[in-house]
């Protein structure tokens, strides 16, 4: 029999969180439209009102409904055929469940696009056939390759519109796979498809056997979701200090929080960090009552065996596997605030549940989407621009590499005037 834990991990692992990307008009709501309808995550109510044929009160196929309608959600949307902020989507089929995020294809709606991709474990970038790699395709794999997004792939959309030439399709698979090497992204997995039609999506179709490969439904059934993270050092950034104070529980003190990455077990030495001092687990405690062992991405309470100090935005981790502690950090920067980072600008870094004052010391490059050269001799970042950022802190910051950890190695920046959100950085 299964217990509570291993029912909630079963759970856990089955739910995969997907985000499309591409330029305009390449397909991305038809896409999700059609993934909805071919898995019945979309109810009748719903196929009604975005029928093409006004009227009929019964939808015999999808060849009578408008994909698209179904996640351009916005007035905006409708009225200009475009995608504007992110839609989330939630289908399932009887391996998996999914939640997806259709992401805006404008350059003006990239900022839109990092906040969606931020929390996916795969990402679909959709090309249209008759386009081939556009400068927005790049622009959106070298963001995604920055937020190190597990899984990568490629989809050739409107396969139907070329004649399903299998010529068209290599050839953008070959400048992909090009493009991506440059950044150190190998595990591309490239397939065509046609959303309008539903080849190669949740059925293989008959006008593509010239590919091989799973459709693109069988392809997410199969992707790994947690990415390893329960396997990584210990990190569990405090969010709450519980302290009832009542009569039955006068005394007790808890620390409340997501597991960031790895395990924690009863009895495990932990650190708190940055005051340093040490104790051990006494109970780690859930809504459906409490275990001997929790792991990542687990939102849990513990309590330890000695009154130390503890505050919201310290971290705790095993004693001898702790965190970089610095006052100074190089990361790469998705720049999406309206006025430009500049050289000596000040913000508030948000990262896990603390917040710190942070000057900028130095633009170390900016990054050519087109070729991936950094140009060093920038001064200034623009709106949807990418670099590297040299900060300084006023207090030291308890953080890992975005390449060890998607949690601890990650923030956002804060304009101290407007309380905006104006760049996601990913620590080097």
């Amino acid at each position: 029999m299964m217990t509570k834990l291993n029912i909630k991990m079963t759970e856990e692992i089955e739910l995969l969180r997907l985000v499309t990307v591409g330029s305009v008009d390449d397909g991305k709501s038809t896409l999700i439209g059609r993934l909805l309808v071919d898995t019945k995550g979309a109810f009748e109510d719903q196929l009604l009102a975005v029928r093409k044929k006004k009227g009929t009160t019964h939808i015999a196929s999808a060849a009578e409904i408008d994909l698209a309608m179904l996640t351009d959600g916005l007035s905006a949307e409708r009225e200009q055929g475009i995608t504007i902020d992110v839609a989330y989507r939630y289908f399932a089929t009887p391996k998996r469940k999914f939640i997806m995020a259709d992401c805006p294809g404008h350059e003006q709606y990239t900022r839109n696009m990092v906040t969606g991709a931020s929390t996916a474990h795969a990402a679909i970038i959709l090309i249209d056939a008759r386009n081939g790699v556009l400068a927005q395709t790049k622009r959106h794999t070298h963001i995604l390759g920055l937020l190190n997004i597990p899984h990568l792939i490629v989809a050739v959309n409107k396969m139907d519109m070329v004649g399903h030439d299998q010529t068209v399709f290599e050839q953008i698979r070959t400048d992909m796979q090009e493009y991506c090497a440059k950044q150190g992204i190998n595990d591309l997995i490239c397939l065509p498809m046609s959303a309008l039609d539903g080849d190669m999506v949740a059925v293989r179709g008959d006008k593509m056997d010239w590919y091989e490969g799973a459709t693109l439904l069988e392809t997410l059934e199969t992707l790994s979701a947690l990415g390893g993270i329960d396997s990584k050092p210990f990190r569990m950034p405090v969010q709450l200090v519980n302290r009832p104070q009542t009569a039955e529980l006068p005394d007790y003190r808890g620390f409340m929080g997501t597991i960031a990455s790895g395990t924690v077990k009863v009895g495990d030495e932990v650190v708190s960090v940055p005051s340093g001092n040490a104790s051990t687990v006494k109970e780690i405690v859930t809504f459906d009552g409490n275990l001997q062992e929790a792991f990542a991405p687990q939102s849990v309470t513990l309590t330890l065996n000695d009154e130390i100090d503890v505050s919201r935005g310290d971290m705790l981790t095993h004693v001898g596997d702790k965190a970089s502690d610095s006052k100074e950090l190089k990361a790469n920067i998705c720049w999406i605030g309206d006025e430009p980072l500049t050289n000596r600008s000040k913000y508030v870094i948000k990262h896990t549940s603390n917040s710190v004052k942070a000057m900028v010391a130095s633009i170390d490059f900016k990054t050519d989407i087109h070729t991936l050269d950094h140009l060093e001799d920038a001064d200034e970042l623009a709106m949807n621009e990418i670099g590297q950022i040299t900060l300084k802190l006023m207090k030291p910051l308890h953080y890992d590499s975005y390449a060890d950890n998607r949690t601890t190695g990650s923030f956002i920046m804060i304009d101290t005037f407007t309380n905006n959100t104006v760049g996601a950085g990913m620590i080097v």
